[in-house]
């Protein structure tokens, strides 16, 4: 009998240390993929994706084991202007009829204290794939009121768009794009 308690206790603590999967909730409008660049060194320019979904895996115990995983479909882009997104979507930009998608897949996490990682991984945007590094920060966990239970993070990172094959000249100060993830999982 004894033997079983100890089996039973180390399985239980064992289970309680794992990593938890989590998915998205982007059909619920709890995460967002947003953007800023500057428009001619003037002003900036805002938008978001609208269609995207993804998955990760985190474990509050150890952060550095998490592992993330995003998609998003490019022809969703949102500038709150028709003709510009029609720019955007093509071949100046983000050519969506050849690159429908792009993709985020972490390869390492390190956690930096106080809800605070780099959470580093290939980024595959506009048919290539660089390494990028998003500056995360956990936002909490918890039950909601529906009887799930989640977890948020924001993150923000900067890309240059000639190092995924993007040349069209705005201007030096419209060399890079800031993106803005914020990101609320439901344990699965």
């Amino acid at each position: 009998m004894k033997k079983l308690t100890l089996a039973l206790a180390a399985a239980l603590s064992m289970s309680s240390v794992q990593a938890a999967d989590y998915v998205i909730d982007s059909k619920g409008a709890h995460a967002s993929i947003n953007f800023k660049i500057q428009h001619l060194g003037y002003s900036w320019l805002t938008g978001r994706f609208n269609d995207f979904e993804g998955t990760f895996s985190y474990d509050n115990e150890k952060p550095s084991d998490a592992n993330i995983m995003v998609n998003i479909t490019t022809d969703s882009i949102d500038s709150n202007h028709a003709e510009r997104d029609k720019h955007l979507k093509g071949d100046d930009f983000l050519d969506v009829d050849e690159y429908p998608s792009a993709k985020f897949v972490s390869t390492k996490i390190v956690e930096k204290g106080d809800g605070m990682m780099d959470v580093m991984g290939d980024f595959t945007f506009h048919g290539v794939t660089k390494p990028i590094t998003i500056n995360a920060k956990k936002i909490g966990e918890g039950k909601d009121p529906w009887g799930g239970y989640r977890a948020g993070f924001m993150g923000t990172t900067v890309i240059a768009l000639k190092d995924f094959g993007i040349d069209y000249d705005l201007g030096p100060a419209s060399q890079t794009v800031e993106l803005e993830l914020h990101v609320e999982g439901v344990k699965q």
